[in-house]
């Protein structure tokens, strides 16, 4: 039989006499650990259930006596952790809003789970884009939670257009191509269509580059300004 054995690892895995001797003592140290961790896994699901067990018990034993729970018996667990805590009702009622264009770092620390560091991405990515126009664009911004999004519009008011807008038919590629949405590569076929072609006039006007996604045009189209070129255009 172990000749067998031997034969089928040279046959089939390439395996010399010594390396087969050496699979078939690994076998059983494998059987072992997996055997191991089975054990282990089986007696925390034992001790859990004990705990559990002995957790239902108490509370029956409490209630029995018209106690009423306030927190769990349980030292790791709190049933008024489970529950989500505001403080924007009180704090929002009592201070005014502000254009969230205009927040420093410091202001937007009123928002309950903005620290400073965190504050300061905000700011940074704000200047970057020109301004936030889509509580979208928030998640965006490392290190800021989910949750805390919906929080900072009960603080700030949004602005509907972008605060600050590229004049798209006058920058030059490395001013275009420092906003976040547009790659240098991206800002260097903007600026040579429009120097081929004429001034773009339109948001539109960027869809005639045929390697333009319409989605992507329309991302960065509110942070781009054509108003200036429209009036040059028309003196010509």
């Amino acid at each position: 039989m172990r000749q067998r054995l031997f034969f089928w690892f040279k046959t089939h895995l390439g395996f010399s006499a010594k390396e087969s001797r050496g699979f078939l003592l690994l076998i059983p140290f494998l059987l072992l650990l997996v055997g191991a961790s089975q054990v282990l896994a089986w007696a925390k699901d034992r001790n859990a259930e004990k705990l559990y067990q002995h957790y239902l018990n108490q509370v029956d034993s409490l209630e029995r006596a018209g106690v009423q729970l306030l927190s769990s018996p349980l030292p790791t667990f709190n049933p008024e952790d489970t529950l989500s805590r505001s403080h924007s009702a009180k704090v929002s009622d009592r201070i005014k809003r502000l254009p969230f264009s205009e927040a420093d770092s410091v202001v937007l620390q009123i928002v309950p789970g903005i620290g400073a560091l965190t504050a300061g991405r905000i700011i940074k990515h704000r200047e970057n884009l020109g301004g936030y126009i889509q509580i979208d664009q928030l998640h965006e911004v490392f290190g800021l939670k989910p949750e805390t999004i919906p929080v900072i519009w009960e603080y700030f008011d949004f602005d509907r257009v972008a605060p600050r807008r590229i004049e798209i038919n006058t920058v030059p590629v490395e001013e275009l191509a420092k906003h976040p949405y547009i790659s240098y590569q991206e800002a260097k076929v903007l600026v040579a269509y429009r120097l081929q072609h004429g001034p773009y006039l339109q948001l539109d006007d960027l869809l005639k580059v045929k390697i333009f996604k319409a989605d992507w045009v329309n991302k960065i189209g509110p942070y781009l300004d054509f108003e200036v070129k429209v009036a040059e255009a028309g003196k010509k």
